[in-house]
């Protein structure tokens, strides 16, 4: 069975379309329906479903994408050491990411990495932590940039401390404190990011066995802070997500050590391409610079 074929299911199904995955392999939409089909009649039975709403996986093609996905990594793997062998530096890097690493520290981790590498692609999903996680694990992408501690099939590497603060607008009687404790935010109105976008959120109103009045669930931290901006409630992110905040909100320190632990994620560091060690060791270089 041939790789290509494999190439041209997997891009298929991350693509959503015959035309994309058409358009990025540079194939035609005939080949591509011709490459499913070969692999179909090769597998003796269905992998894709057609339908109106667009492509969708059967349950035997659920099974298979993650050896096919890998077949691929190991494909580019050593396709990668051969070049190093040859003393070249090219290939993919496939990376997960979110909003806060993608503003504050991306920018700068890529353009150190583009001045070194720059034969390597780096491609970018951005998404929230636990989309972050199955990318990781279904190898989507190479590694990931996650909220410790993440699941336990998944190595880690801590990168930074990221200190959480509560957001409260100049009207609000809690604006003069200084530093105030999590306890008395249990009556409070409470604008909460939505399980699986800051699950640090609610690991600490947990660990006080906090059930405060949530009125709102959101997932985009800018909506957030537009919430408590205007009066909606208040609500509690981390340190990198407050920049350029509005002029009426105030952040103020909670009492104690609480912050969200930032790393990056692999199911094997070991075993990562050429290219995406390269990668990890500008990330940590770069992160730790920082300070």
């Amino acid at each position: 069975m041939s790789l290509g074929k494999y190439e041209v299911f997997v891009t298929v199904i991350e693509s959503g379309s015959l035309t994309k995955a058409g358009e990025m392999l540079g194939l035609t939409q005939s080949a591509i329906s011709h490459a499913l089909a070969s692999l179909e009649r090769e597998f003796g039975f269905s992998i894709l479903t057609r339908g109106r709403s667009g492509i969708s996986l059967t349950s035997n093609g659920e099974r298979l994408l993650p050896y096919m996905r890998e077949m691929l990594r190991a494909q580019e793997r050593m396709q990668q050491e051969v070049y190093a062998i040859n003393g070249m530096e090219v290939g993919t890097v496939r990376i997960g990411t979110f909003t806060s690493v993608s503003t504050q520290w991306l920018p700068g981790i890529l353009k150190r990495f583009q001045d070194l590498y720059p034969a390597i692609e780096v491609k970018l999903f951005e998404g929230y932590y636990d989309g972050i996680e199955s990318w990781i694990q279904t190898g989507e992408v190479d590694m990931g940039f996650v909220s410790l501690p993440t699941t336990e099939d998944l190595e880690s590497i801590p990168l930074k401390k990221d200190q959480l603060y509560l957001l409260v607008t100049d009207e609000h009687p809690l604006y003069q404190e200084e530093r105030v404790h999590v306890s008395r935010l249990a009556e409070e109105t409470f604008i909460m990011p939505k399980e699986g976008c800051d699950n640090d959120i609610q690991r600490l109103l947990a660990q006080y066995q906090l059930q405060p009045r949530v009125k709102y669930e959101v997932g985009d931290d800018h909506a957030i802070i537009a919430m408590v901006q205007n009066g909606l409630g208040i609500s509690i992110l981390p340190e990198m997500i407050l920049f350029c905040l509005p002029p009426n909100i105030r952040m103020i320190p909670l009492a104690g050590e609480h912050y969200r632990s930032l790393g990056v994620a692999a199911t094997s560091f070991s075993k990562q391409s050429p290219a995406a060690k390269r990668f990890l060791q500008v990330v940590t270089e770069w992160v730790r610079e920082q300070g």
